[in-house]
């Protein structure tokens, strides 16, 4: 509710004087229905307890609820009308009336007879900590561990080779669909290279695959770009998606994340190596606690660092921990397990059997994690960098102070001035000391004094001028002293567990007061010092998710409908430098009776192959999400994948090597769609709309001018002016259109607070969580961008030019160089006349946009 509603709500009837409130009919029956149960005797959350009069009066943490004549000052006042959060009664909501007797109630002086909830039988929030799972929570499909069920028998000897085949040729037998043929050889390779490495094939490649006679050449041409590096472009995106990587921090102030690119790197380098996928999940949520560290499992803890973040310091803010900690959540909850977890920060899953404690256990296990650079130099060479760093911050250090005591004094009367310009509870909050402020004033002041700056440019208007003199030559020697900085070394954008506690050996369990841990801080890089066991800091039950409203200390933990035994929570390393839940977290994903890891991830495979995963909605296998058509194939799958060593390589074999993989798309039997319009039983192949990533991909490849450059900084191609104007905090470099900027466009900079266009236009996901399956649209949008963007129209001239140099005078052969080129098929007669037609009134260039602009282009078929 804005302060517009609470100066209504105050408002209201103040034109007639008011009857008399009784607090025995009117209050009392609401404090003691509402109130008392987490303010009274059995528990007395934020330290408020409201049973008597001056209890309320004195308040709790957060300061007097009850201000008596002065309901705006109340904070039951404001809690209990929705002005301030969390809004109360928790999980209710009074009435307008009631919110109003107990308005002019305080208007009235708040009289109050007596004491209430004097006896409280049950403590009902610690009921909800201890919440035990529904009646039968287990028997859902997707919470039982999966079993390999035995392969159907079918009749149609080619459908009963491959065991994929078998339990999608019964479906289709016992609803009376019959499969579609077997697609072209051409549709077949161009199918092959678009799935695998987002590219298309070229004319030899094409002429290659159509020339060999062997009897397992299709076998062989699945090997083969299994193998190629651009495989790991392709698939690596995918991931990416589930990852929310970008290249910035995103909201209002978008920072520059110089090293996030490493870690896309990383993803395409554990693609084309097919680490195995339970490792793969390791090394991202634990490659800095695993037994053998190295420079690529240290860049794997990105993952967890990838989500969006505020340009502001947690010590101001901490509330926004608990957004990134959510994140990380709702990205392994959907992510690794398939189920909405993060729903159940503020109260058990509305309709899954996940409990609010699941939520805070898996908190807990993530909860030490603090951002870092990891050097990715030998220690040696690390430790010089940072020696040199300190020494030229030693010198300048003593001029900074210099600095600081001229301008300090006039920086103080400036930002005072401009906090006079604030309403007068603002000028209250920054007033009041710190450790006195309640927290409404706390947020208040960080705020304000978060964004009010005084910039040395306005001090330097203010300076005598001997002391500008000297603050420019002082600023000259930090200049001079900041060139002998040494050049950077690589780093990796990363995290550890740090931060908060860090006791000797032998101190005990508890964590220690306060910062024990010493922890040094340079050029974003996390140093333990000194013998020691690490000791997490504390984790919370936090009722209604409200970081101020503390229940027990959490234990790390997982989810307990997904949990068949007892593992542990902890792996702590021999080096003592972490905590070892998040390798315990990541062991408990891999476990072998974890139902949910291996259905997921096949699923996700299934689904960018068919353009629809056994169970459609990918990040959700809880009870709003869809059914799977073929349970007992995805449990097949789910435990073939464990047995072949979590290889997603193995697992685009099996399935490429199906019949299912190798039909028509074009099929159109009438009965079949009759019965199964949507194609949810799989007779025949999907087409799919190709990403915007591949799109362009495509593009530059059939023009020829494809940068096949791996790894790598992001390059930033080029953006309209208006765009760029458009654009108010973070970078976007300025590159010249050419070779360096026609790399492929998952090297593209991800800029989450400004989406690259095309892609835009294209359907490129929310870059700020976590995506399981893009959403494909169909608008007029995309048919204007591949008529008029700048991009489309330079690269149909490029096209033009590669055809013409191949075929510098024959039209008809120009014509079918460009069908080959673009489609990896000849033309058709009729297509051939058409074009021979439009090229007599057209040029080349005009007649490879048109290429450029077909479906069939757009489409993997």
């Amino acid at each position: 509710m804005c302060v517009a509603n609470l100066s209504l709500l105050l408002c209201v009837g103040a034109a007639l004087p008011a009857a008399p409130v009784s607090f025995d009919k009117e209050i009392r029956p609401i404090l003691e229905a509402q109130c008392v149960k987490c303010h009274g005797t059995a528990m007395q959350m934020g330290k408020l307890d409201l049973r008597n009069r001056a209890a309320a009066i004195k308040g709790g943490e957060k300061g007097p609820a009850i201000t008596p004549g002065n309901p705006a000052q109340s904070i039951l006042f404001k809690r209990i009308s929705g002005v301030e959060k969390p809004a109360m009664p928790m999980g209710g909501k009074l009435t307008d009336a009631e919110v109003n007797a107990v308005k002019m109630w305080i208007e009235q002086g708040a009289a109050w007879d007596g004491e209430i909830g004097a006896v409280v039988a049950k403590n009902p929030l610690k009921e909800l900590e201890d919440s035990p799972l529904p009646a039968g929570a287990k028997q859902w499909w997707s919470f039982k561990v999966p079993v390999r069920p035995a392969v159907p028998a079918v009749a149609d000897k080619a459908w009963s080779r491959n065991p994929i085949d078998a339990f999608l040729r019964k479906q289709l037998d016992s609803r009376g669909l019959t499969p579609a043929p077997a697609a072209d050889q051409r549709t077949l390779v161009r199918r092959a290279y678009l799935d695998l490495t987002g590219l298309p094939p070229t004319p030899d490649d094409v002429r290659t695959f159509l020339t060999d006679t062997r009897p397992d050449a299709w076998s062989l041409l699945v090997d083969r770009l299994l193998e190629s590096p651009h495989y790991g472009e392709r698939w690596g995106r995918h991931w990416m998606d589930v990852a929310r990587y970008a290249d910035s921090n995103g909201y209002e102030h978008d920072f520059d994340r110089p090293n996030a690119w490493r870690y896309r790197d990383y993803v395409i380098r554990a693609f084309n190596q097919d680490i195995p996928f339970d490792r793969f999940l390791m090394e991202q949520l634990a490659g800095d606690e695993v037994d053998n560290v190295t420079y690529d499992t240290l860049t794997a803890t990105g993952f967890l660092r990838n989500y969006a973040k505020v340009g502001f310091r947690e010590k101001d803010n901490p509330q926004f921990r608990f957004e990134y900690l959510d994140d990380m959540i709702a990205t392994l909850g959907r992510g690794v397990m398939g189920l909405t977890v993060h729903c159940a920060r503020c109260h058990n899953h509305k309709f899954d059997p996940v409990l609010q404690r699941d939520y805070y256990k898996l908190q807990s296990s993530l909860n030490g994690f603090v951002e870092v650079d990891h050097p990715l130099v030998p220690k040696e060479q690390a430790d010089a960098y940072y020696k040199q760093i300190e020494d030229v911050e030693a010198q300048q250090s003593p001029l900074k102070r210099r600095i600081a005591e001229i301008e300090d004094p006039y920086k103080l009367r400036l930002v005072g001035n401009k906090y006079k310009k604030y309403p007068q509870n603002v000028q209250e909050a920054i007033n009041t000391p710190e450790e006195k402020r309640t927290p409404g004033q706390a947020l208040l002041a960080n705020q304000v004094i978060r964004t009010t700056r005084v910039s040395s440019e306005e001090v330097a208007r203010h300076l005598k001028p001997e002391e500008l003199a000297q603050v420019r030559k002082l600023r000259s020697e930090i200049a001079a002293l900041d060139k002998q900085r040494p050049k950077p070394i690589p780093m990796a954008m990363g995290i550890t567990d740090g931060d908060y506690r860090f006791t000797p050996d032998g101190a005990g369990d508890e964590p220690a007061p306060g910062k024990g841990i010493k922890q040094e801080v340079t050029e974003g890089s996390f140093l333990h010092k000194g013998p020691g066991k690490y000791i997490a800091p504390p984790s919370y039950f936090l009722y209604g998710g409200d970081m101020y409203s503390r229940g027990s200390l959490m234990k790390p933990g997982f989810v307990t409908v997904l949990t068949n035994r007892e593992v542990p929570a902890e792996l702590p390393p021999a080096n003592g430098k972490t905590s070892g839940r998040r390798r315990a977290l990541a062991e408990w994903f891999a476990s072998p009776d974890h139902p949910l890891t291996s259905r997921v991830m096949v699923n996700r495979i299934w689904h960018h192959h068919f353009g629809r995963g056994i169970v459609p909605t990918l990040d959700n296998f809880g009870k709003t999400g869809e059914a799977p058509t073929h349970p007992e194939l995805l449990d097949w799958l789910a435990v073939e994948f464990r047995a072949q060593g979590w290889s997603i390589k193995k697992m685009h074999r099996l399935i490429m090597n199906s019949q299912a993989y190798t039909m028509a798309s074009a099929y159109g039997n009438e009965e079949n769609v009759r019965k199964d319009p949507e194609n949810a039983w799989l007779w025949r192949f999907r087409q799919q709309r190709l990403e915007a990533e591949i799109v362009r991909d495509s593009i530059l490849a059939t023009a020829g001018t494809l940068n096949a450059k791996m790894e790598g900084p992001p390059v930033f191609p080029k953006l309209p002016q208006e765009t760029l104007h458009s654009m108010n905090k973070g970078i976007w470099k300025v590159q010249e259109n050419g070779p360096q900027t026609w790399r492929r466009s998952v090297y593209v900079y991800r800029k989450r607070g400004l989406p690259f266009p095309f892609f835009e236009v294209f359907d490129l996901p929310d870059q700020t969580i976590t995506c399981g399956r893009r959403n494909i649209s169909t608008v007029a949008t995309q048919a204007l961008t591949l008529l008029n963007n700048d991009f489309v129209l330079e690269h149909s001239r490029h096209f033009a030019d590669r055809v013409k140099k191949l075929s510098p005078q024959d039209r008809s052969e120009q014509v079918n160089l460009a069908y080959e080129l673009a489609l990896n098929r000849p033309p058709t007669a009729e297509e051939k006349q058409l074009a021979m037609a439009f090229l007599e009134k057209n040029t080349v260039e005009d007649f490879t946009h048109v290429l450029l602009n077909l479906s069939e282009f757009l489409y993997m078929r």
